[in-house]
């Protein structure tokens, strides 16, 4: 229970590695802000589920990180319910991978919407609450692609390395208010975004790491629910990388 009585506020938590990370949350005992682009019924049973077996409260709000109007009204809504914000999750985003001179600009602007520019905007708001109640981890989901400079991935990996800067350059300025804040750069993981990948360029990468195989959600899902938590009390301004060993 390292998240009891704790409030975690989590980005696309509908699958992949935001799904791994809102379970992972409520078996450690966090009330989770459940943010996603739009309703399932999927998503509603999830919700009541980890409601009656794990005994967590979970209450979903729906945006789209492509629409700054939305996210005003979404940061609107959770800061109406006036409770402290001991937790934020940046987890939503969206992947693609191009050749520089393929890549349309229209593509590479609508991925910095929803990797760099909406979740900055979303944190903005958010950690003006966080400081105000000092104290607070933010948890942004970077990716190696942000750090290392593979062919294809210009857009990708460009909204990634811009989110490690800030997050960087955040924790040096809300570190005085006792706010926390960290990435995780995980590499390939087990997802709907590897089986979408090439064949070729998927056993690429696993050859590359010393592991020699993808990261499992869970094993990304560990390491955020560890920044959220006091464990990583004195941790702030660092990019984890869950990447298997890669070179």
């Amino acid at each position: 229970m390292l998240l009891k009585d704790k409030l975690a506020v989590i980005t696309g938590c509908n699958r992949g590695i935001g799904r791994a990370i809102l379970l992972r949350f409520a078996e450690e005992g966090a009330e989770i802000f459940a943010c996603l682009r739009k309703p399932s019924d999927d998503f509603a049973s999830l919700v009541d589920q980890l409601a009656a077996e794990k005994g967590v409260r979970i209450t979903p709000f729906y945006f789209d990180f492509r629409n700054s109007e939305e996210i005003k009204a979404a940061s609107r809504d959770i800061i109406a319910h006036k409770r402290k914000i001991d937790v934020l999750v940046n987890n939503a985003g969206i992947a693609s991978g191009a050749f520089f001179h393929m890549t349309a600009m229209a593509d590479m602007r609508e991925l910095f919407e929803v990797n760099f520019f909406g979740p900055l905007q979303f944190t903005q708001t958010l950690s003006r609450y966080m400081v105000r109640h000092r104290g607070g981890s933010i948890v942004n989901m970077a990716s190696t692609a942000g750090l290392l400079a593979d062919a294809g991935m210009t857009s990708y990996g460009a909204s990634k390395a811009a989110l490690i800067f800030a997050t960087r350059t955040m924790a040096t300025e809300l570190g005085g208010s006792g706010v926390r804040v960290n990435a995780i750069a995980p590499s390939l993981t087990r997802s709907d975004m590897l089986e979408q990948m090439e064949a070729k360029a998927r056993d690429q990468l696993i050859a590359r790491s010393a592991l020699k195989r993808p990261a499992e959600l869970v094993e990304v899902a560990n390491v955020a629910v560890f920044l959220a938590s006091e464990l990583s009390s004195f941790m702030t301004g660092q990019v984890l990388r869950v990447d298997g060993g890669m070179a």
